[in-house]
């Protein structure tokens, strides 16, 4: 027979249970954020499973700003990681993204000072990677890059998902990780989880966007663009639906957003992600996409074209080196 001190156990145990069955979309609650091992292992993959069983995923498309418009710039981050780059290749990039209006820069954290300064009273932001491009680093190391950048001027850091530690399964040291980057850099500094879809299952891409949401970040984003595929719409309508579930509910109504990344070279790439629900686009080749953007509004518009014709444009090969 179960003794009093068995049954006071066993209802704590089963409170507990329903407790973490309904508190999944709890987790994007505005609130501090903890850097210590917030939940279990077990109690993640609970939360994981909750949203995973929850998930509607949408075909239907979400607005996309006017192609050629101001709005529809401002959703490219203009990107430059190459581990060759050379400084007038940054000042190129700056320029570039001064004549177009994109929403930032985004460059390796030595590189941040310099477009800074670039910049100046331009309004365009300078976003940097951190852990990039494995995201395997330690977190000491992440935390310096973290510093580095932050110090020369980011107002944006894209940060590798360290996604080893999430196949494994030890999902409470990956949130320890994201929530300690983040306490690193508060708001308003703008946090987007880099998690290589190309890597990942799909409960693993739930599981990433869940966390990330619990460590308050602001964005999800598909890919480095330097391992596998990139940006796949499938995966970006399954990432938006993770961020809306996880927001639904919530008394903030915080939600993050999508930014897709990774073999986006042309117009039609470019609004079939923001179509999909993504809100930025991570590419090196805005500058074309913006052009094909003009193009298309001057022949709808029966006025002969002054831009490239997209068969005269370069390949846009992703490497960690350039192509010479």
């Amino acid at each position: 027979m179960a003794t009093a001190t068995d049954r006071k156990a066993s209802v704590a145990t089963t409170a507990r249970k329903g407790s973490l069955a309904s508190s999944a979309v709890a987790l994007t609650e505005s609130g501090a954020v903890r850097s210590s091992t917030r939940y279990s292992d077990e109690e993640w993959r609970s939360f994981i499973l909750q949203v995973e069983d929850s998930l509607s995923i949408s075909n239907t498309s979400y607005p996309c700003p006017a192609i050629g418009s101001p709005a529809f710039a401002k959703t490219i981050d203009h990107t430059l990681l190459k581990l060759d780059a050379r400084a007038v290749q940054f000042d190129d990039l700056c320029a570039e993204a001064r004549r177009d209006g994109f929403a930032t820069v985004c460059v390796r954290p030595q590189h941040v000072h310099k477009c800074v300064v670039d910049l100046k009273g331009s309004g365009i932001k300078v976003a940097s990677v951190v852990g990039f491009h494995e995201g395997a680093q330690d977190l000491y190391y992440k935390m310096q890059e973290t510093k580095q950048a932050l110090q020369a001027g980011a107002e944006e850091l894209d940060i590798v998902l360290n996604y080893e530690e999430l196949k494994a399964g030890l999902f409470a040291s990956v949130y320890n990780e994201l929530a300690t980057l983040r306490l690193q850099a508060p708001h308003p500094i703008l946090l987007k989880l880099i998690i290589e879809t190309s890597q990942l299952e799909h409960s693993e891409v739930i599981a990433a966007c869940t966390m990330a949401a619990a460590a308050k970040f602001d964005f999800v984003k598909t890919s480095t663009g330097f391992n596998g595929h990139g940006a796949r719409e499938e995966d970006v309508r399954l990432m938006v639906a993770c961020c809306e579930k996880l927001a639904v509910g919530s008394k903030s109504g915080r939600k993050m957003q999508v930014k897709a990344s990774g073999g986006i070279k042309t117009i039609e790439d470019a609004v079939k992600m923001l179509e999909a629900g993504a809100s930025r686009l991570g590419t090196s080749g805005g500058v074309w996409i913006v052009k094909e953007g003009r193009e298309s509004i001057e022949q709808s518009r029966g006025q002969p074209s002054v831009y490239e014709r997209r068969g005269s444009r370069p390949a846009l090969a992703t490497r960690l080196f350039t192509d010479y």
